[in-house]
């Protein structure tokens, strides 16, 4: 496993693999290829079918900037390594063909070419599943935080600090703003009107509505283009940092308790990016906001008390009833059903704390099962339901506004 700095990435919404990935890619590509007069660039697969609503070509042109652009969309065909590709082309003031990069964005903003997938780049971490991580924390008697600091390093704190900070900017940015999210849905921001329902709730739904507008403010952020942390995708931002929260406000955790539930959260990401996948264009939301829900009921479990077993445990299941999970985002915008998955799966994970919390740990579906399982189920799904804007919701909605719009036309 990569380290966990790989995981968190703060940067503009709305999608990880689609905007903060190409970006990136656009840059690598233009740094390489300073004299070239103009770039064109091939967007084939999922990364074309929701390009549009997800940025991607906005983001690309800014990579490259000020240089000239053509993008290509190539919606019908998918390249055989990941569902995400793009192939960057720079030209000459001749259109003659000067340099070109096939590249994959494989989740979370991180980026992979052909020789990336052919070779094993050396892990930090010496082990490669939760089981062995629990056997040898066991055997030494250390918190799972204790063993992600044993592996980075005491530099990975600041870092954690710095994470975290962006984290709360982010809820608090997007609490304030009351405006209209971009695209066609025309969605208004509910974050606000959450949180003002919360100063007169009952205590119980007090902390719900809490709960919800801080996951909807991080949301709604990421769905207007504004600046967010991968936890572990832009889709899913909004699930972890709002467990956060409301966990500090309730317990009054000081920050170092904090940091170090998210330190234990990205190790639980790891595993799932590096033996499932947490690309919603390879295996459906449930490598999203499903790897999110583990992630933040792990945080929560070890912020709640709760020992090692406890917290794979309540991992585990946030990760399992997510199982199946597509990713159907209405005309390819991260808004419906994205942004009201991130309050929901949030809820889900601080349930799945407290139910771990009250076992011994005994579960007898193990993290790593439901890792396997995920992916096995992300090969079975059909392709329309992998971030295609072709089925589910993005199909039916869709087909039900336009029959509406005929009837009052008509």
């Amino acid at each position: 496993m990569e380290s966990i700095k790989e995981l968190y990435n703060v940067g503009m919404g709305p999608s990880s693999s689609h905007t903060m990935g190409p970006r990136k890619a656009a840059e690598i590509f233009k740094k390489k290829n300073p004299k070239a007069t103009t770039y064109r660039v091939y967007l084939y697969g999922s990364i074309a079918l929701t390009g549009k609503g997800h940025l991607t070509d906005l983001a690309i042109k800014t990579g490259l900037e000020p240089s000239p652009v053509e993008i290509i969309w190539q919606y019908d065909t998918f390249m055989p390594r990941h569902p995400n590709a793009l192939k960057f082309e720079a030209l000459d003031e001749k259109q003659n063909i000067l340099d070109s990069w096939l590249v994959y964005s494989v989740g979370g903003g991180a980026l992979k070419d052909d020789s990336d997938f052919d070779i094993v780049k050396p892990s930090i971490y010496p082990h490669k599943t939760m089981d062995e991580i629990l056997k040898y924390t066991k055997e030494k008697k250390i918190t799972l935080w204790e063993y992600v600091e044993e592996v980075e390093g005491a530099d990975i704190w600041p870092f954690l600090l710095n994470i975290w900070k962006e984290m709360q900017d982010t809820i608090f940015t997007g609490l304030v703003k009351r405006d209209i999210l971009p695209g066609s849905l025309q969605l208004e921001r509910k974050a606000g009107r959450y949180y003002k329902k919360a100063e007169s709730s009952p205590r119980y739904v007090r902390r719900m509505n809490s709960l919800f507008s801080y996951a909807l403010a991080c949301s709604e952020q990421n769905a207007s283009g504004g600046k967010v942390v991968t936890a572990p995708t832009c889709g899913s931002c909004g699930v972890l940092p709002a467990v956060l929260r409301i966990t500090k406000e309730i317990f009054e955790f000081e920050d170092t308790a904090i940091i170090r539930a998210l330190a234990t959260a990205a190790l639980i990401g790891n595993l799932a990016k590096a033996n499932a996948s947490i690309s919603g264009a390879e295996v459906g939301c449930q490598g999203e906001v499903g790897v999110a829900c583990a992630m933040a009921a792990a945080a929560a479990c070890q912020l709640e008390g709760g020992n090692n077993k406890q917290i794979e445990y309540a991992a585990e299941m946030g990760l399992e009833h997510h199982l199946g999970l597509t990713c159907d985002p209405v005309d390819g915008l991260v808004q419906i059903p994205c942004i009201e998955r991130n309050p929901m799966a949030a809820s889900r994970a601080v349930d799945c704390a407290t139910y771990a919390i009250s076992s011994e740990g005994d579960n007898r579906i193990s993290y790593d099962e439901v890792l396997i399982t995920m992916m096995q189920t992300g090969r079975d799904m059909n392709a329309n339901y992998k971030e295609t804007s072709r089925g589910g919701l993005a199909k039916f909605f869709m087909e039900s506004d336009k029959k509406e719009l005929k009837q009052k036309e008509g």
